[in-house]
């Protein structure tokens, strides 16, 4: 087993609505989709947005695509509108994920 982040095994993007974040993590090769369903968990996640995402994350799978789809609630301050952050829409949120760590054998 060696540790390696989320983005030697995968791609992803993301995007905003409202005050919601959706993030698509796509597997590079339809071998590292096993890996996605056990290790990138829907709490796991919710652990890596600790401080940014204050909702639930819910997590679906798409085998057929060899990906998974996370919706982050309450993770954008209110949403683009309405925010005073900087940045307050989810096109970053991929990259963020992509930096989580995973064992990989």
């Amino acid at each position: 087993m060696k540790r390696v982040r989320l983005i030697e095994v995968a791609h992803a993007r993301s995007g905003d609505k409202g005050n919601a974040c959706n993030i698509g993590v796509i597997a590079r090769k339809p071998e590292y989709y096993p890996v996605l369903v056990e290790q990138v968990t829907a709490e796991r996640v919710k652990e890596h947005f600790t401080g940014i995402c204050f909702g639930q994350v819910r997590r679906y799978e798409l085998p057929n695509l060899n990906s998974l789809n996370f919706v982050l609630e309450e993770c954008l301050d209110g949403g683009g509108t309405v925010s005073l952050r900087a940045d307050p829409q989810g096109k970053t949120y991929s990259t963020a994920l992509l930096r989580m760590e995973i064992d990989i054998d």
